[in-house]
């Protein structure tokens, strides 16, 4: 029997040799096939990338994956304690495997074998990272050997801090968010810190399973694996008894974050940003790369810009856009239309508008059931409500081109509408009836000294149109160009009281075309006239004489050096504004007039900082060399060395400036005078009203309106920049300024400013009729007689009239033309 037992008990240990043999050279190979742990090391995960406003609010975040890195010591405690509750609770005692786990998960696996379940794991949290990071989800023994084998290792080489740190910037947690603070701000719009015991524990009840727990689909799933996790917590030792007990007792409310754009009235300047980085960057840089962009965004200046834009538009489209142009669509009223009307998408960026169908029509009003309510979980609301549309707000409805003597004449039961409170206030029951104009247009805001956009609106609704006027529309600016052909030629030697002929011409335009004969707005010419009254009344066949004699190449750098093309024809068709430009490239030209000459670039970056805080890029290219001081030592203040080319002449840049205050005063922009302030600025029209400008500037801010169809076509008849495109620029400068003082325009040295007749040039006694304060850069003053630019005399000589002998009395040069 002795010799029995001990020949068994050699066999089975020759037996566990082999088997302990064979396992070593398992683990072995398993071991050479293992993914390299070390590159935990340098991990950095995708990172969405996040905008802010110039004021530090949150405009809007671009990611694939929605994530935000949060280094472990930025983790609150007790959303670590949850984790650690919920997932592994010897964590930090375990040496990266779970025995008694894994037992429990090979005992289950061996019983459920053939049943189709899914096997049950019982992984550490080391584990998970080793899954995740290094090893995929396939389901199979292999697959957990090596976890196991990688956590061992891991656990070796990093402390369970790091490991930590890994598996909670790394878990997916639902509804597109990656690692808990985005999961944070997805479900809570709160950071980590500002979290609740409730709603850290639901967070920690999400790894096993996102959609089994999706707090409106399975809520009652989701409050109940929350609860197990704050009792686990409480067994823990975290939180007490009573502290647990009121966190489950408390319902689980979810207020989900919404994507793109999170600041009201940043579409467009959020999307113009995107496309910059992308750009810049690339779209992995973008969307994973963790950036942090500062834009130069006011959010203030940005809502009254939009406000401002929204109504020129709406205006111009009631007074000119034809009359009313149908609803929506149309639905069935039978049932509950508030059902009927739920499916339809009003536009999400016009918050003020709501979407109505039209329960009964005629007579003196209309019954309007707006839109019910989207409850957080995404349900109906179950309140119908009715506002009333009165006729008389209607009338610019004109059906037939007649204004309508009902309201049934425009509106029919079932129609689906747009409808805004009266007076804004919504809690009223009267109401107004809007529609979609037409007519589109762009304003942008900018700093003149820096460059910096600081509002910028590129359409009447983002959410209807992400074509960006302000930026991808290239369009004619018609006589809003004509102020760089005046800067030229007072850079050039003319003066403001340069005169020139306004009477008719004729220009060749190649054999076989027709004689290209330029007009007037309107189609009268007026004679000698000075260059001050040629801009202030935008006539045309000054400028294209004047362009003529200064010569059309002369024009084209200029119109390269501000910007405003990058390659314009010589011809002197495009001295008009024939040419196409855009909203913002024409308010960077006009800002550098504003600001003395200097050369500026737009931008809508100030700052970017990669997902370490190192800043990459900053768009302040000034210099200060005395700026990085610990203390001051009664040392002068700082100065700002500015290296920036200068493109205009300082005194040129004032005597433009001086000459567009005239279009404000006394030109075609006298509309403008009602912002009560210093302004300087010029309309633009183009052929047949198709476009309408108007670019401004206060020494400190300049802005520029553009308004026209998306296709090109005629606005009618005396739609100009003064009538459509002004009106937008006051509102809106109105709102921007009304808490700044008024500032003069500053008179660089140097420059002779001599009281003259505003209408001759000549020189006048202070305080005549008529007379003002004129800029003459040295060397040069009012003359007492005058040459005539375009005025010769019958060989072609040109002529030097004298006030007496002139048909007006103007002044030039002496002797330019």
């Amino acid at each position: 029997m002795i010799k029995l037992f001990g020949y068994l008990f050699g066999i089975g240990a020759v037996l566990g040799v082999l088997v302990a043999a064979g396992v070593w050279i398992y683990l072995q190979e398993e071991v050479n096939d293992l993914p390299d742990y070390t590159t935990l090391k340098n991990y950095e995960p995708p990172v969405m990338t996040r905008v802010h406003a110039g004021d530090g609010q949150l405009m809007a975040e671009y990611a694939k994956e929605r994530r935000l890195f949060l280094p472990i010591q930025a983790i609150p405690d007790m959303l670590k304690q949850a984790y650690i509750s919920a997932e592994d609770k010897n964590f930090y005692t375990h040496i990266g495997v779970d025995p008694e786990g894994i037992a429990r998960a090979v005992f289950l696996y061996v019983r459920d074998y053939g049943s189709g379940r899914r096997p049950q794991g019982a992984s550490t949290i080391t584990q998970q990272v080793a899954k995740n990071f290094l090893l995929t989800n396939e389901v199979s023994f292999e697959r957990k050997i090596k976890e196991a084998l990688l956590a061992l290792r891991i656990e070796q080489t990093y402390t369970k801090d790091e490991i930590l740190e890994l598996y909670l910037n790394e878990i997916y947690l639902g509804m597109g968010a990656y690692g808990v603070a985005a999961a944070s701000l997805v479900y809570f719009d709160k950071s980590v810190h500002e979290l609740t015991l409730e709603e850290a524990a639901y967070l920690a009840a999400l790894p096993k399973g996102p959609n089994n727990y999706h707090p409106f689909r399975y809520g009652e799933a989701a409050v109940e694996r929350r609860n197990w996790v704050i009792d686990r917590m409480v067994e823990n030792g975290y939180v007490t008894p009573e502290a647990g007990e009121t966190a489950k007792a408390k319902p689980l409310v979810v207020t989900p974050r919404t994507r793109g754009s999170h600041l009201f009235a940043s579409e467009y300047f959020a999307e113009e940003v995107r496309r910059k980085l992308g750009e810049m960057y690339g779209e992995k840089g973008l969307y994973e790369g963790g950036l942090s962009v500062r834009s130069t965004l006011d959010p203030v200046m940005q809502r009254k810009a939009r406000r401002a834009l929204m109504d020129g538009l709406l205006s111009f489209d009631e007074r000119r856009g034809g009359g009313w142009r149908g609803p929506i669509q149309t639905v069935d009223l039978a049932g509950d239309w508030g059902v009927a009307i739920a499916k339809i998408d009003g536009l999400a960026d016009v918050p003020e508008w709501k979407v109505g169908v039209v329960l009964s029509a005629g007579g003196d009003s209309a019954e309007v059931g707006l839109q019910p309510e989207r409850r957080v979980d995404g349900g109906l609301s179950s309140e119908r409500r009715t506002v009333r549309l009165s006729l008389s707000d209607m009338k610019w409805a004109r059906v037939s081109g007649r204004a309508p003597g009902s309201t049934g004449d425009v509106l029919s039961p079932g129609d689906v509408v747009y409808v805004e409170a009266k007076d804004g206030n919504s809690d009223g029951a009267d109401y107004v009836l809007r529609q979609f104009p037409k007519v589109s247009g762009a304003l942008v805001a900018m700093d003149p000294y820096t460059g910096r956009v600081l509002a910028m609106v590129g359409g009447f609704s983002f959410d209807q149109s992400q074509f960006n006027r302000a930026t991808q529309a290239y369009r004619q600016p018609g006589s809003a160009f004509k102020s760089f052909i005046y800067a030229a030629a007072l850079d050039n030697g003319y003066t403001p009281s340069s005169v020139v002929m306004d009477a008719p011409l004729e220009i060749s335009q190649g054999p076989g075309l027709p004689m290209w004969r330029p007009q007037n707005y309107g189609g009268k010419f007026y004679g000698p006239s000075t260059l001050r009254v040629g801009i202030e009344l935008s006539r045309n066949v000054m400028t294209v004489r004047l362009a003529q004699d200064m010569g059309m190449p002369l024009v084209a750098e200029y119109a390269k050096r501000f910007g405003i093309y990058d390659d314009m024809k010589p011809v002197l068709a495009m001295s008009l504004g024939a040419g196409e430009t855009t909203v913002m490239r024409m308010v960077t030209a006009y800002a550098m007039i504003a600001n003395g000459g200097r050369q500026v670039t737009p931008t809508l970056i100030d700052r970017i900082q990669d997902r370490y805080g190192k800043t990459v890029y900053k768009h302040e290219s000034r210099l200060c060399e005395t700026c990085a001081v610990d203390h001051w030592e009664h040392q002068p203040e700082p100065e700002l060395i500015d290296n920036r080319d200068q493109v205009l002449d300082p005194m040129t840049a004032y005597q433009i400036t001086s000459m567009m205050e005239g279009v404000v005063q006394r030109g075609t922009a006298t509309k403008v005078r009602e912002v009560g302030r210093p302004i300087a600025g010029k309309t633009g029209t183009t052929n047949d009203e198709k476009d309408a400008w108007f670019v401004g500037f206060t020494p400190d801010l300049t802005v520029g309106v553009f308004v026209g169809y998306d296709t090109p076509k005629p606005m009618g008849r005396g739609a100009t920049g003064g009538q459509v495109a002004a009106p937008i620029f006051i509102e809106f400068m109105k709102a921007a300024l009304e808490d700044t003082p008024p500032v003069e325009f500053r008179v660089p040295k140097g420059l002779q400013l001599i009281p003259i007749n505003r209408k001759t040039g000549l020189r006048a006694s202070a305080g005549a009729p008529g007379t003002i304060l004129e800029g003459f850069k040295p060397g040069t003053a009012p003359p007492d007689e005058y040459s005539i630019i375009g005025f010769q005399d019958e060989i072609g000589i040109p002529r030097t009239v004298s006030p007496e002998a002139g048909q007006a009395v103007m002044t030039g040069t002496g002797g330019l033309y």
